[in-house]
Parts: C-alpha cells; structure tokens; sequence
C-alpha cells in the first residue's frame, strides 16, 4: 500500500480586482520585451504545439481591434474569447488536446482552456506559463472545480512592469483570487505530482483512490 498525504495551510491575499502597474512601453501592443526579459523567459515564450496552417495565429488575431491597440485589454478579450467560443467540459482522461484540437472539438477541459489561451497569447510573442493547482469555490460559483477539490489550471501571462498576471481564461478571470497555485510551468505535462510505476503481478493492483478538500477559514 502507498499512501501521500500531503497537508498545505494557504494564505492567500490577492486582492480580487488587481490594479496592474504596466511600463509605459507595454501599455500598448505590440510592444518588445528587453533583451533581458527575452533571455529569462526563453521557453515560456516559445510555442509548444505545432500549427502547420497558423490556425490558432490567425483565431488569435481576430481580438486584435486596431494597432496600436491596448495590451491589458486585448489579453482579457482573448481570454473570455476562449471560453465564448469554447464549451467547458470536465474530463477525467489522461492528458491534454492541442489547442487546434479544442478549437476543432469546440469543447475542453480547464487544462485545455489554459493551454489554448496560453499558446494563443504565445502566438502573438507574450511569454506565458501554465499553471497547476487549486481552485477556492466555496459556493460554487466557478467552473473547473468539481466534487470534492479537484486540481484546476489556468496561465500567467508576462507583462514589463506588472509582472506575471493571472489569467483564469475557464472562468474570464483576471488576478489570482480564489485560485492556490502548486506548479508553474512551461508544459502542463511537467505539473503532474507524482509519476512511477508498479512492478508485480498483473491483479494486485485492486483500486487507487484520489481526495482533495480545499476549505476556508
């Protein structure tokens, strides 16, 4: 038998309607990131999936109003742009569509949600991470959290001066409130806790069970 416990207090403090301090130079979009930044966001700022036919460049671009257009807003028109176009369904199976596969689909879980926003924002030149964790959903208000605390992902997108900014793009949230955070990312695949595997006769291997309870004080 093996058996993980692990027990976590969280203080959480962010705040629920953030006021970001954007640099000047990225207020507006398109805008470039130093050199610096550029070097220490390497990966993050790369896409992961492959898009032989620019699909998703070009979904993407649709949000873009005018140029210059404003950089905050446009992120959060992409993110609720995500969860306008697709439908959310929870989904127990192993695993991760590729952001043109949800588009194809026309549904996906919160995981697919976060993947697709980031690798979206990526397309465009932000650097964007994913992230894996919990989401607080006391009254059930928010999508992505069913029975009894399962993990919920969302991304962070990097804009100079405000730094990393959370994106729940399931729920159209900005900001970090209600969300507890585990792992971050550049491929959600590198999030899972725990991997191995069992050596032993083909039948021991009876039943595994997985429960989470998130709460507050």
């Amino acid at each position: 038998m093996l058996v993980i416990d692990s027990v976590a207090e969280v203080d959480l403090t962010a705040a629920v309607w953030p006021v970001f301090a954007i640099a000047n130079s990225a207020i507006h979009f398109p805008f470039r990131y130093s050199e610096q930044e550029w070097t220490d966001l390497g990966a993050l700022s790369a896409r992961q999936y492959a898009d032989p036919f620019q699909r998703l460049k070009i979904w993407t671009q649709a949000f873009i109003a005018s140029t210059p257009t404003d950089t905050l807003s446009l992120l959060k028109d992409i993110s609720a742009g995500v969860s306008t176009s697709i439908s959310y369904q929870s989904r127990e199976a192993e695993g991760t569509q590729s952001p043109t596969e949800t588009l194809d689909r026309g549904w996906g879980s919160c995981r697919d949600f976060a993947i697709l926003f980031a690798e979206a924002v990526r397309s465009l030149g932000f650097g964007a991470r994913i992230v894996s964790g919990y989401l607080f959903n006391p009254n059930q208000m928010f999508r992505g959290s069913n029975e009894r605390g399962s993990t919920h992902a969302w991304a962070e997108v990097f804009i100079p001066g405000a730094g990393w900014v959370t994106f729940d793009p399931t729920n159209r949230s900005m900001g970090g409130a209600n969300l507890i955070p585990v792992a971050v990312t550049r491929d959600i695949a590198h999030a899972v806790p725990v991997t191995g595997g069992f050596l032993g006769a083909s039948d021991a291997f009876m039943s595994m069970d997985v429960e989470v309870e998130v709460s507050g004080f």
